[in-house]
């Protein structure tokens, strides 16, 4: 039986306009790793979200 992980991934925040940093900085790393420990045959949870309340930047 292979070993169980939970992953989870940083919310993203409005700090301006959308940019490459919003998913650099928070989900391909996580998703990078959450691959890797697949392709090992770890029983992987991947858990993102995203801030649906936050403040709107005007």
């Amino acid at each position: 039986m292979s070993k169980k992980y939970t992953v989870t991934a940083a919310l993203i925040y409005a700090n301006g306009p959308i940019h490459i940093g919003h998913l650099a900085g928070c989900y391909v790393p996580a998703d990078i790793y959450v691959r890797y420990l697949r392709a090992k045959g770890a029983n992987v949870a991947f858990v993102s979200g995203t801030d649906e309340h936050g403040v709107p930047i005007t």
